[in-house]
């Protein structure tokens, strides 16, 4: 099944080479449209989704990345249409120079040429993909979740029609099968035929993809994320990131999954944070200082066990320490983190400067919410995914992310000697 997905992919992405700026962004125009115009089709096929997932038993967590809704609908046509305002990626002149040979070296950017993507519940994902590969002139091959199946068929229609409608080949987009899990290690095992595979959604599945593939891969990470409010914090700027970092969509990965708390000034900012957390009916597992100071309010807190420092909630849950000081906040970050997101509120340069030089993170928020670890908020339109890794890409991936180089070398005969 991959190879005929993918000899289609590879013969639709050879047109979509091709293809000027305005034609890409045409077709990323008629799918936002189209999106919009189809909106019942789409909530139709995701509410058998969501009825047929919590038959079955699936997480509250899950299910709100699974839905969509008239209001999730528009963001995503909304995030697709900041696509079309970005520049092309394609074809941008890296670096340039002439050889004392006389050889003139231009390194220029290109598209990777086939794409497969791995991901959960989330559908959303189905389309910020598609139209940040298309622009970036790469063709996609999605395999999304079975719980999601019938909200990406309906997507994916809908996208291969309206990029057919703007003169594009429809194959550019298409959707691998979710029936059976031997469909992502068809696509896994594809080198030669798939140039990238990213996954995306769970630590379980993002691990599965990187030690399985034989395709090369991008590995996005899990977002273990952490709030440090440090003694020199501003409390009316700490109150609100902590809680903006882990209720407003705590089923995302750059939700915060640890508040570390300074000791000098706990005592002030833990009833506060504790009676807000409990407001936004938060379960907290704590410290013994946290225990205590909980209890003094009637808040009912758990003594957090090992495991939970390290565990991605995606809910309504949240880890509290107090720390000693910037450093062990450091310390607890690199054992415990997964290199996503960390933020420090201080109004301390040098302690600022020490929480950025002591951490190895993708991104590094000061006095904002892990929040805006995100591509559409940091100006990138949609997102592919966030990559924890070190190599080629870190941070939300947008465009650029989803090209690579080739050197263009002109001479006037020079044989190498």
């Amino acid at each position: 099944m991959i190879a005929s997905l993918a000899e289609s992919a590879r013969k639709a992405g050879r047109v979509l080479a091709h293809a000027t700026r305005a034609q890409k962004d045409n077709a990323i125009e008629a799918i936002a449209s189209a999106l919009l115009a189809r909106e019942s089709e789409i909530l139709a096929a995701n509410s058998e989704d969501v009825i047929r997932s919590r038959a079955e038993g699936i997480s509250e967590s899950l299910i709100d990345r699974l839905l969509l809704t008239p209001e999730r609908i528009a963001g995503i046509a909304g995030g697709a249409r900041k696509i079309i305002a970005l520049p092309d990626p394609v074809g941008i002149v890296k670096r340039e120079r002439t050889l004392e040979n006389g050889l003139h070296l231009k390194q220029v950017t290109v598209p990777f040429g086939v794409v497969g993507m791995v991901y959960e519940a989330r559908p959303n994902v189905t389309v910020d993909a598609a139209v940040i590969l298309l622009k970036s002139g790469n063709s996609a091959l999605l395999r999304g979740s079975a719980t999601a199946a019938r909200s990406n068929e309906v997507l994916v229609s809908i996208m291969r029609d309206a990029v057919v409608s703007a003169g594009l080949p429809a194959d550019v987009i298409q959707l691998v099968s979710s029936a059976n899990r031997s469909s992502v290690t068809e696509l896994l095992h594809a080198r030669g035929l798939v140039d990238l595979v990213i996954p995306r959604g769970s630590a379980t599945l993002i691990r599965t993809v990187v030690d399985e593939a034989k395709v090369p891969t991008i590995e996005t990470g899990a977002g273990v994320c952490h709030v440090y409010v440090d003694k020199d914090g501003d409390l009316t700027k700490a109150l609100p990131i902590l809680i903006n970092s882990k209720v407003q969509r705590p089923s995302v990965c750059n939700a915060a999954e640890t508040l570390l708390v300074h000791q000098e000034i706990a005592g002030a900012f833990l009833p506060i944070a504790l009676k807000a957390l409990n407001d936004e009916k938060v379960v907290v597992h704590g410290d013994a200082q946290t225990i205590a100071a909980a209890a003094k309010l009637g808040i009912q807190a758990t003594l957090a066990q090992e495991e939970n420092w390290s565990t991605e909630y995606g809910v309504l849950e949240i880890n509290i320490r107090v720390v000693d000081d910037v450093h062990q906040a450091t310390e607890h970050i690199q054992k415990y983190g997964t290199n996503h997101t960390e933020a420090i509120i201080s109004e301390n340069p040098k302690t600022i400067e020490s929480f950025i030089n002591e951490l190895d993170a993708a991104a590094i928020m000061i006095n904002a919410s892990t929040r805006f670890t995100d591509g559409e908020e940091m100006g990138f339109g949609a997102e592919i995914g966030i990559s924890n890794q070190k190599a080629h890409a870190r941070g939300p991936m947008g465009l650029e992310e989803m090209t690579t180089t080739t050197w263009i070398v002109t001479g006037t005969g020079q044989i190498r000697r």
